[in-house]
């Protein structure tokens, strides 16, 4: 094995290593623990880094595994694997440098670094992976140990939502495992650089469709896609902070991995797969924004916030089967989008995480106020804050502005053609949802600025436990690890020619992208009045719906100690104005929850479909077949197959039976004339044996005939043939 080959399988097998090496090191001392996971996550960048100089001049770096799972795993490092393994093993650097503050009052802490680090080997080879049975392999392991941060604190509701975590995660990997089945049957590779020659020489499209489908659904549901999201809301809330930055960060773009993988190969430039991913990404985008609206929950918020920015970079992927070969702004503003949301979220999960282990809530009204006077923490929040909601000069706007002109670059293609003025029509509209939904984000991202870092607490008394803090809220580590990726995004917000356009450069080959005709203005006056339709969306929404339909005023009468609550859309809001101007009242806001609680996804439909309905339905079609086929065998045994009406004579079974029984009446005789002389027996073995082997001999007969032993011999059979074909393929591979 080459250097380069050496170093690629590190990447992958060496995280899960060093997760070993932390695990036994935390058994002794806790320090040396957090010491050699900081020290392991940071070799993998130095590594990537390294092994990146030969992939920017012009190189790459392949390593094949043969014999792991038959298969073999299959690596390569180009520069689209570079840029996201970079992301990834950045991003684990700054959590694992945020985590021994975090954690200091948790535990299970050794559990938690083991499983992390491993998990960090397995999503670079995600990325890494350079045939769809290796990207399978490490997206399972992957799965697996990423649970593990979900019941993290092993609460009811950490544990709940753990299990839906999990249930999503292996659902969507069998229904994966089909999909490759199905392709590789039909096109015999797995190897993504060869899938799209593979695939447009298969004459058979429908195997390839239902094959995308089944890959789309496992993909998917990892990337928190609807209707596949319903882990994603329930996880990031309840799991700690640094896994919740990674869950969003970098989790949700292995699944995004798979998503391009399959697009841009099998169905690159295919208009009707386009469609359904666009469509796909709309939904998606739309319903995180809406439903972050209400969140009263931090973390919930920022969850659903990702949910719908992984609708933004669907819809980026849907664009760019759509367009076609002149898919350059689309395929720029996802890979640029996919960049910006996991440093995005890496920061401000980090911000949610010093306000959680500093007052253990997260609660809008427990938690606002906590940001007065704290310069740092209110700078970087605002940087990733500004980001996502796509303000100029912040990198997020960037990545909306190409999203956004893809959108309206296909609209202008096919206006002039009359006979597609029902898609431009549906385009138009999708463009509005996608400004819509920008304003939105705007809108709950301010919402959660005012309330952290501009209005006070309602208690006195807890704003001032906050306001003492002062500097003392953080550690220098953990002040690091928050501020270096919010300089990182600054950055690349004010200077997206020299960093952001590099960026996305990278990710032409593995899209089959091309750099666009023209040069791209991100600040000119078109880009910009796109941007400003949805910040002020934004605006409109925050003072016109939060402000006034989901914050509750309340006012304490100073002399009778009694405090009267009002909604804002109240009719009675005069008796409050008035009541405020003669000086009787002090106002106090708090935010509420209007969002109904029997509106869950998860609780409405999956539980009950999966535990009820689904086992319900089988059980009964099982029943029904069983007992019609009984039935039909009962009535061919009473008809064609009856049997002739039985001797009177008793038959005398077989030889056994006559000559045991002819013996045991022998000894029978011996016995009544000697020991049992006053109580003879009279029975008859030979005959009572006979009986015996003609009840035993029909009983055989009707279980030879039913469906249970006829799938009783199908299971055995199924087995032999299966232990057959492993040992011939064994000969052969």
């Amino acid at each position: 094995m080459e250097k380069g080959e050496l170093m690629l399988a590190l990447l992958v097998f060496g995280p899960m290593a060093g997760a070993v090496v932390s695990f036994i090191c935390g058994k002794y001392n806790k320090t040396a623990r957090d010491v050699v996971a900081g020290v392991v996550a940071t070799l993998e960048v130095v590594l990537l880094a390294v092994l990146g100089v030969s992939v920017l001049s012009g190189g790459e770096v392949v390593c094949l595994l043969p014999g792991i799972c038959q298969m073999g795993m299959n690596f390569k490092l180009d520069g689209f694997r570079l840029l996201y393994g970079m992301v990834a093993a950045f991003m684990w650097m700054m959590t694992t440098i945020f985590s021994p503050e975090y954690f200091a009052h948790y535990r299970n802490r050794n559990r938690y670094y083991f499983f992390v680090l491993m998990t960090l080997g397995a999503t670079v080879g995600v990325f890494l992976s350079a045939d769809l049975f290796t990207t399978f392999i490490n997206f399972e392991i992957m799965s697996f140990t990423s649970y593990v941060w979900v019941a993290q604190e092993e609460k009811p509701e950490a544990l709940r939502a753990a299990e839906t975590y999990l249930a999503v995660a292996v659902i969507g990997g069998m229904v994966m495992l089909m999909g490759i089945f199905m392709l590789y049957f039909k096109v015999g590779t797995l190897e993504i650089d060869k899938l799209y020659e593979a695939c447009a020489a298969c004459p058979d499209k429908a195997v390839l469709y239902a094959a995308g489908a089944c890959m789309l659904f496992g993909f998917g549901a990892k990337a928190g896609m609807f209707p596949l999201h319903i882990w994603l809301p329930k996880a990031h809330p309840v799991a700690p902070a640094p896994s919740s930055a990674l869950l969003s960060g970098i989790l949700t773009k292995s699944g995004i991995y798979g998503v391009l993988a399959v697009s841009c190969n099998i169905f690159r430039h295919d208009k009707a797969w386009g469609t359904l991913i666009l469509a796909l990404g709309v939904v998606t985008m739309f319903l995180g924004a809406f439903i972050a609206l209400f969140s009263i929950n931090l973390k919930r918020t920022l969850a659903c916030s990702s949910m719908s920015q992984i609708g933004f970079i669907l819809v980026g992927v849907g664009m760019q089967g759509l367009l076609g070969e002149e898919n350059a702004l689309a395929v720029r503003g996802t890979v640029l989008h996919m960049v910006n949301h996991s440093m995005i979220k890496l920061i401000l999960f980090m911000c949610a995480g010093v306000i959680y282990f500093n007052i253990h809530k997260l609660e809008l009204n427990d938690i606002r106020g906590f940001g007065r006077g704290k310069k740092l923490l209110t700078a970087c929040f605002a940087v990733g804050g500004l980001s996502i909601s796509g303000f100029p000069l912040f990198s997020g706007y960037v990545s909306k502005t190409l999203l956004h002109e893809s959108i309206v670059e296909f609209a202008e293609e096919i206006a002039e053609v009359a006979s597609m003025a029902d898609a431009h029509t549906l385009i138009k509209t999708a463009e509005w949802i996608f400004l819509l939904t920008g304003g939105m984000t705007f809108a709950y991202m301010l919402k959660l600025f005012i309330c952290v870092f501009v209005e006070k607490n309602s208690d006195a008394a807890i704003q001032a436990s906050f306001d003492e803090r002062g500097k003392k809220y953080m550690k220098p580590l953990s002040a690091f690890a928050i501020t270096l990726p919010s300089v990182i995004l600054f950055v690349m917000g004010i200077l997206p020619y020299a960093t952001m356009n590099k960026m996305a450069h990278l990710a032409l080959e593995f899209m089959a992208g091309e750099e666009p005709h023209e040069f791209v203005n991100y600040f000119s006056l078109g880009n910009l009045k796109g941007g400003a339709i949805s910040l002020t969306i934004g605006l409109v929404l925050y003072f016109g719906f939060i402000r006034t339909v989901l914050i509750k005023k309340s006012y304490v009468n100073p002399d009778e100690g009694v405090t009267r609550s009002y909604v804002n859309s109240d009719a009675d809001s005069n008796s409050i104005l008035n009541e405020q101007r003669s000086g009787a009242g002090e106002k106090s806001l708090s935010y509420v929850n209007l969002w109904p609680e029997w509106l869950d996804l998860e609780n409405l439909i999956y539980r009950p479909l999966i535990q009820h309905i689904i086992p319900f339905i089988g059980a009964f079609v099982l029943r029904c077949f069983d007992k019609v086929t009984d039935g039909v065998i009962a009535l061919t045994q009473k008809t064609i197959l009856s049997e002739a009406k039985p001797r009177k004579a008793i038959a005398y079974g077989n030889t056994f039976t006559y000559v045991f029984g002819t013996i045991m009446n022998v000894v029978s005789a011996f016995l009544n004339v000697t020991v049992r002389r006053n109580k003879p027996v009279k029975v008859n073995y030979i005959e009572r044996l006979a009986v015996a082997y003609n009840a035993a001999t029909r009983t055989m007969r009707i279980a030879a005939l039913s469906v249970s032993y006829g799938l009783l011999l199908f299971a055995a059979g199924l087995i032999i043939t299966l232990v057959y074909l492993i040992t011939i393929m064994e000969r052969f591979l």
